[in-house]
């Protein structure tokens, strides 16, 4: 049997903390810890992903707690959609992708992880991202630690376009 090894010794951290109970976009809200939130609005926030598909997988969510986008009032999309547009253009910025994948995952059966708290995914995408491997190893790569990430987007968002 060929056993392959992928040393990620940064995430021992998450193994030994205790799992959370309830919504973790409420428990970040309230949470005084870090938690990777870049943006906050009047009706929605945006935060970094701690298990992202690629480097500056964020996700933009309504800070009112619904399970899905039609439960939403108009000035709450509104919000919601300016937020989002605001984080490609600090993505923009900050990485400067080729591309984006922008979705919202409504139930389990069409891959949402978090059922309860509707979201909106955008992650970046270069050319030539997809390697050998995701395809032969099972394993994706993610070249950057959020912690350095988080920064570099905390402060590229207070600088002017």
């Amino acid at each position: 049997m060929n056993l392959n090894r992928l040393w990620a010794p940064w995430r021992i951290k998450y193994l030994k903390t205790k799992r959370q109970k309830g919504c973790m976009f409420c428990n970040a809200l309230k949470s005084q810890k870090r938690n990777y939130i870049i943006l906050k609005t009047k009706y929605s926030f945006s935060m970094l992903n701690i298990f992202p598909y690629n480097n500056g997988h964020i996700m933009v969510a309504p800070l009112r707690h619904v399970r899905e986008l039609s439960l939403l009032k108009d000035y709450e999309i509104l919000d919601l959609f300016q937020n989002l547009n605001k984080i490609k253009t600090l993505l923009e910025k900050t990485l400067r992708p080729h591309g984006y994948n922008i979705g919202i995952n409504v139930s389990k059966t069409a891959g949402a992880g978090i059922t309860g708290h509707m979201h909106i995914h955008i992650v970046p995408r270069w050319m030539g991202d997809t390697n050998f491997m995701p395809v032969i190893h099972d394993t994706k790569i993610i070249s950057q630690s959020l912690g350095e990430l988080y920064k570099e987007l905390k402060k590229n968002l207070k600088k002017p376009c």
